[in-house]
Protein backbone atom coordinates (compact mmCIF):
# COMPACT_ATOMS: atom_id res chain seq x y z
CA UNK A 1 0.00 0.00 0.00
CA UNK A 2 3.00 2.40 1.14
CA UNK A 3 4.44 1.27 -2.21
CA UNK A 4 1.22 2.56 -4.12
CA UNK A 5 1.32 5.72 -2.67
CA UNK A 6 4.67 6.82 -3.18
CA UNK A 7 4.32 5.78 -7.29
CA UNK A 8 1.21 7.61 -7.08
CA UNK A 9 3.22 10.85 -5.23
CA UNK A 10 6.27 10.35 -7.73
CA UNK A 11 3.77 10.27 -10.94
CA UNK A 12 1.68 13.28 -9.45
CA UNK A 13 5.35 15.40 -10.15
CA UNK A 14 5.00 14.79 -14.22
CA UNK A 15 2.16 17.32 -15.43
CA UNK A 16 1.19 14.90 -18.33
CA UNK A 17 -0.63 13.39 -15.37
CA UNK A 18 -1.70 16.04 -13.37
CA UNK A 19 -3.22 17.06 -17.28
CA UNK A 20 -5.03 13.42 -17.64
CA UNK A 21 -6.85 13.59 -14.25
CA UNK A 22 -8.04 17.18 -14.75
CA UNK A 23 -9.39 16.14 -18.30
CA UNK A 24 -10.58 12.62 -17.05
CA UNK A 25 -12.70 14.53 -14.24
CA UNK A 26 -14.28 17.13 -16.06
CA UNK A 27 -15.32 14.65 -19.11
CA UNK A 28 -16.86 12.78 -16.28
CA UNK A 29 -17.98 15.47 -14.66
CA UNK A 30 -20.37 16.71 -18.30
CA UNK A 31 -20.76 12.92 -19.50
CA UNK A 32 -22.43 12.26 -15.59
CA UNK A 33 -24.66 15.58 -15.63
CA UNK A 34 -25.96 14.83 -19.01
CA UNK A 35 -26.36 11.23 -18.65
CA UNK A 36 -29.11 11.28 -16.15
CA UNK A 37 -31.31 13.55 -18.95
CA UNK A 38 -30.57 11.24 -21.34
CA UNK A 39 -31.28 8.33 -19.58
CA UNK A 40 -35.11 9.56 -18.68
CA UNK A 41 -35.51 10.90 -21.96
CA UNK A 42 -34.63 7.24 -23.17
CA UNK A 43 -31.88 8.75 -25.19
CA UNK A 44 -29.39 6.49 -24.25
CA UNK A 45 -28.21 5.25 -27.16
CA UNK A 46 -27.41 8.38 -28.96
CA UNK A 47 -24.04 8.43 -26.90
CA UNK A 48 -23.29 5.14 -28.80
CA UNK A 49 -24.14 6.74 -32.02
CA UNK A 50 -22.58 10.02 -31.94
CA UNK A 51 -19.49 8.09 -31.00
CA UNK A 52 -19.25 6.13 -34.43
CA UNK A 53 -19.82 9.28 -35.72
CA UNK A 54 -17.14 10.99 -34.59
CA UNK A 55 -14.76 7.99 -34.81
CA UNK A 56 -15.82 8.16 -39.00
CA UNK A 57 -15.17 12.53 -38.22
CA UNK A 58 -11.45 11.02 -36.70
CA UNK A 59 -10.48 9.23 -39.62
CA UNK A 60 -11.20 11.31 -42.39
CA UNK A 61 -9.22 14.13 -40.63
CA UNK A 62 -6.54 11.49 -40.54
CA UNK A 63 -6.71 11.32 -44.24
CA UNK A 64 -7.31 14.71 -44.79
CA UNK A 65 -3.69 15.39 -42.82
CA UNK A 66 -5.22 17.71 -40.36
CA UNK A 67 -3.02 18.73 -37.77
CA UNK A 68 -5.72 19.36 -35.00
CA UNK A 69 -8.82 17.11 -36.00
CA UNK A 70 -10.35 17.87 -32.70
CA UNK A 71 -12.58 21.00 -34.15
CA UNK A 72 -13.27 19.33 -37.97
CA UNK A 73 -14.55 16.06 -34.82
CA UNK A 74 -16.70 18.34 -33.26
CA UNK A 75 -18.00 19.91 -36.21
CA UNK A 76 -19.07 16.88 -37.78
CA UNK A 77 -20.28 15.40 -34.73
CA UNK A 78 -22.41 18.25 -33.54
CA UNK A 79 -24.10 18.19 -37.01
CA UNK A 80 -25.02 14.53 -36.91
CA UNK A 81 -26.75 15.14 -33.39
CA UNK A 82 -28.64 17.52 -34.80
CA UNK A 83 -29.48 14.93 -37.80
CA UNK A 84 -30.60 12.33 -35.16
CA UNK A 85 -32.76 14.73 -33.41
CA UNK A 86 -34.52 15.64 -36.41
CA UNK A 87 -34.55 12.51 -38.40
CA UNK A 88 -35.79 10.81 -34.92
CA UNK A 89 -38.64 13.11 -35.11
CA UNK A 90 -39.72 11.89 -38.19
CA UNK A 91 -42.48 9.36 -38.08
CA UNK A 92 -41.29 7.27 -40.96
CA UNK A 93 -37.65 6.51 -39.33
CA UNK A 94 -38.17 6.42 -35.97
CA UNK A 95 -35.55 7.34 -33.04
CA UNK A 96 -33.73 4.27 -32.61
CA UNK A 97 -33.46 3.41 -36.13
CA UNK A 98 -32.04 6.17 -37.28
CA UNK A 99 -29.03 5.80 -34.56
CA UNK A 100 -28.34 2.87 -36.01
CA UNK A 101 -28.44 3.74 -39.38
CA UNK A 102 -26.16 6.14 -38.96
CA UNK A 103 -24.17 4.89 -36.27
CA UNK A 104 -23.49 1.83 -38.31
CA UNK A 105 -22.99 3.89 -41.64
CA UNK A 106 -20.40 6.45 -39.85
CA UNK A 107 -18.32 3.11 -38.35
CA UNK A 108 -18.37 1.40 -41.45
CA UNK A 109 -16.60 4.69 -43.51
CA UNK A 110 -14.51 5.04 -41.13
CA UNK A 111 -12.94 1.69 -41.10
CA UNK A 112 -12.95 1.46 -45.22
CA UNK A 113 -11.11 5.05 -45.04
CA UNK A 114 -8.40 3.79 -42.75
CA UNK A 115 -8.09 0.70 -44.29
CA UNK A 116 -7.62 2.60 -47.82
CA UNK A 117 -5.70 5.55 -47.36
CA UNK A 118 -3.85 5.04 -43.46
CA UNK A 119 -0.35 5.21 -44.01
CA UNK A 120 0.13 3.70 -40.78
CA UNK A 121 1.76 0.06 -40.97
CA UNK A 122 -0.61 -1.26 -37.92
CA UNK A 123 -4.05 -0.55 -38.86
CA UNK A 124 -5.81 -3.24 -36.52
CA UNK A 125 -3.73 -1.35 -33.42
CA UNK A 126 -4.95 2.14 -34.72
CA UNK A 127 -9.17 1.24 -34.90
CA UNK A 128 -8.49 -1.12 -31.96
CA UNK A 129 -6.78 2.47 -29.73
CA UNK A 130 -9.44 4.49 -30.97
CA UNK A 131 -12.45 2.48 -30.73
CA UNK A 132 -11.18 1.06 -27.19
CA UNK A 133 -8.98 4.00 -25.97
CA UNK A 134 -5.35 4.21 -25.19
CA UNK A 135 -3.30 6.16 -23.35
CA UNK A 136 -3.87 9.14 -25.47
CA UNK A 137 -5.02 11.23 -22.58
CA UNK A 138 -1.81 10.82 -20.98
CA UNK A 139 -0.03 12.73 -24.33
CA UNK A 140 -2.37 15.30 -24.22
CA UNK A 141 -1.06 18.89 -25.15
CA UNK A 142 -1.52 22.30 -23.08
CA UNK A 143 -4.16 23.33 -25.68
CA UNK A 144 -6.12 19.84 -25.71
CA UNK A 145 -6.22 20.16 -22.56
CA UNK A 146 -7.36 24.13 -22.22
CA UNK A 147 -9.47 23.30 -24.95
CA UNK A 148 -11.68 20.41 -22.92
CA UNK A 149 -11.73 22.91 -19.51
CA UNK A 150 -13.28 25.50 -21.96
CA UNK A 151 -15.85 23.42 -23.52
CA UNK A 152 -16.18 21.44 -19.78
CA UNK A 153 -17.35 24.99 -18.73
CA UNK A 154 -19.36 25.79 -21.49
CA UNK A 155 -21.26 22.51 -20.76
CA UNK A 156 -21.83 22.58 -17.24
CA UNK A 157 -22.58 26.44 -17.34
CA UNK A 158 -25.39 26.02 -19.78
CA UNK A 159 -27.37 23.11 -17.70
CA UNK A 160 -27.14 25.20 -15.07
CA UNK A 161 -28.20 28.32 -16.35
CA UNK A 162 -31.25 26.51 -18.11
CA UNK A 163 -31.77 23.69 -15.32
CA UNK A 164 -35.16 24.39 -14.84
CA UNK A 165 -36.29 23.99 -18.38
CA UNK A 166 -34.01 20.66 -19.21
CA UNK A 167 -36.09 19.79 -15.92
CA UNK A 168 -39.89 20.59 -17.80
CA UNK A 169 -38.38 18.77 -20.92
CA UNK A 170 -37.01 15.67 -19.29
CA UNK A 171 -39.78 14.89 -17.78
CA UNK A 172 -43.10 16.05 -19.62
CA UNK A 173 -42.32 17.68 -22.80
CA UNK A 174 -46.25 17.89 -23.54
CA UNK A 175 -46.95 20.47 -20.71
CA UNK A 176 -43.71 22.16 -21.08
CA UNK A 177 -44.87 22.73 -24.49
CA UNK A 178 -48.40 24.14 -23.44
CA UNK A 179 -46.93 26.36 -21.36
CA UNK A 180 -44.56 27.87 -23.77
CA UNK A 181 -41.65 26.30 -23.37
CA UNK A 182 -39.78 26.03 -27.07
CA UNK A 183 -38.90 21.92 -26.75
CA UNK A 184 -37.38 21.69 -29.67
CA UNK A 185 -34.83 24.37 -28.95
CA UNK A 186 -34.04 22.29 -25.09
CA UNK A 187 -33.71 18.89 -27.76
CA UNK A 188 -31.39 20.42 -29.43
CA UNK A 189 -29.27 22.05 -27.13
CA UNK A 190 -29.11 18.97 -25.14
CA UNK A 191 -28.09 17.35 -28.86
CA UNK A 192 -25.36 19.61 -29.16
CA UNK A 193 -24.21 19.46 -25.42
CA UNK A 194 -24.04 15.03 -25.53
CA UNK A 195 -21.75 16.05 -29.10
CA UNK A 196 -18.92 17.80 -27.14
CA UNK A 197 -19.17 15.22 -24.08
CA UNK A 198 -18.70 12.59 -26.90
CA UNK A 199 -15.58 14.53 -28.92
CA UNK A 200 -13.88 15.27 -25.19
CA UNK A 201 -14.39 11.68 -24.24
CA UNK A 202 -13.08 9.92 -26.86
CA UNK A 203 -9.38 10.89 -25.72
CA UNK A 204 -10.40 8.83 -22.17
CA UNK A 205 -12.71 5.86 -23.03
CA UNK A 206 -11.99 5.02 -26.32
CA UNK A 207 -15.71 5.50 -29.15
CA UNK A 208 -17.25 1.75 -28.27
CA UNK A 209 -17.11 2.85 -24.25
CA UNK A 210 -18.38 6.47 -24.35
CA UNK A 211 -21.88 5.30 -23.35
CA UNK A 212 -20.59 3.89 -19.88
CA UNK A 213 -19.73 7.10 -18.65
CA UNK A 214 -22.96 8.48 -19.83
CA UNK A 215 -25.47 5.32 -18.32
CA UNK A 216 -23.66 3.91 -15.24
CA UNK A 217 -23.09 6.98 -13.41
CA UNK A 218 -27.12 7.61 -14.02
CA UNK A 219 -28.42 3.98 -13.80
CA UNK A 220 -26.53 3.94 -10.16
CA UNK A 221 -27.44 7.06 -8.55
CA UNK A 222 -31.43 5.98 -9.68
CA UNK A 223 -30.80 2.63 -7.76
CA UNK A 224 -30.60 4.98 -4.32
CA UNK A 225 -32.83 8.21 -5.00
CA UNK A 226 -35.78 9.86 -6.73
CA UNK A 227 -35.64 13.30 -7.13
CA UNK A 228 -33.69 14.94 -10.04
CA UNK A 229 -31.30 17.06 -8.52
CA UNK A 230 -30.18 14.12 -5.72
CA UNK A 231 -29.72 12.38 -9.19
CA UNK A 232 -27.77 14.71 -10.88
CA UNK A 233 -25.56 15.25 -7.62
CA UNK A 234 -25.17 11.47 -6.91
CA UNK A 235 -24.43 10.76 -10.69
CA UNK A 236 -21.64 13.33 -10.70
CA UNK A 237 -20.00 12.67 -7.64
CA UNK A 238 -20.00 8.89 -8.85
CA UNK A 239 -18.98 9.58 -12.48
CA UNK A 240 -16.08 11.84 -10.74
CA UNK A 241 -15.06 9.02 -8.42
CA UNK A 242 -14.60 6.21 -10.58
CA UNK A 243 -12.76 8.03 -13.55
CA UNK A 244 -10.03 9.37 -11.15
CA UNK A 245 -10.09 6.03 -9.16
CA UNK A 246 -10.10 4.39 -12.44
CA UNK A 247 -6.92 6.27 -14.47
CA UNK A 248 -4.99 6.46 -11.20
CA UNK A 249 -5.67 2.60 -11.09
CA UNK A 250 -4.84 2.45 -14.62
CA UNK A 251 -0.96 4.11 -14.12
CA UNK A 252 -0.49 1.97 -11.30
CA UNK A 253 -1.47 -1.35 -13.22
CA UNK A 254 -0.52 -0.78 -16.48
CA UNK A 255 -3.83 -1.09 -18.18
CA UNK A 256 -5.77 0.56 -20.31
CA UNK A 257 -7.18 4.09 -19.23
CA UNK A 258 -10.65 3.65 -20.49
CA UNK A 259 -11.61 -0.11 -19.90
CA UNK A 260 -10.24 0.43 -16.44
CA UNK A 261 -12.56 3.41 -16.28
CA UNK A 262 -15.31 1.33 -17.31
CA UNK A 263 -15.14 -1.70 -15.03
CA UNK A 264 -15.16 0.68 -12.06
CA UNK A 265 -18.50 2.04 -13.21
CA UNK A 266 -19.49 -1.14 -13.46
CA UNK A 267 -18.31 -2.48 -9.99
CA UNK A 268 -19.92 0.63 -8.39
CA UNK A 269 -23.15 0.15 -9.90
CA UNK A 270 -23.07 -3.59 -8.67
CA UNK A 271 -22.63 -2.02 -5.54
CA UNK A 272 -25.10 1.08 -5.40
CA UNK A 273 -27.45 -2.01 -7.09
CA UNK A 274 -27.51 -4.12 -3.58
CA UNK A 275 -27.82 -1.00 -2.00
CA UNK A 276 -31.40 0.19 -3.96
CA UNK A 277 -32.27 -3.38 -3.32
CA UNK A 278 -31.78 -3.41 0.15
CA UNK A 279 -33.56 0.56 0.96
CA UNK A 280 -36.61 -0.91 -1.28
CA UNK A 281 -37.22 -4.14 1.47
CA UNK A 282 -37.24 -1.50 4.09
Amino acid sequence: MTAAIDTLIMYFQYPFVVNAIIVGVLIALCSSMLGVTLVLKRYSFIGDGLSHVAFGAMAVAAVAGFTDDMPFILLVTTAFAILLLRTGQNAKIKGDAAIAMISVGALAVGYLLMNVFSSSANISGDVCTTLFGSTSILTLTKGQVWMCGVLSAVVIGVFVVFYNKIFAVTFDETFARAVGTPVGTYNLLLAVLIAVIIVLAMNLVGSLLISALVIFPALSAMRVFSSFRAVILCSAVFSVACALFGILLSILAGTPVGATVVIIDMLAFAVFYGMGALLQKR
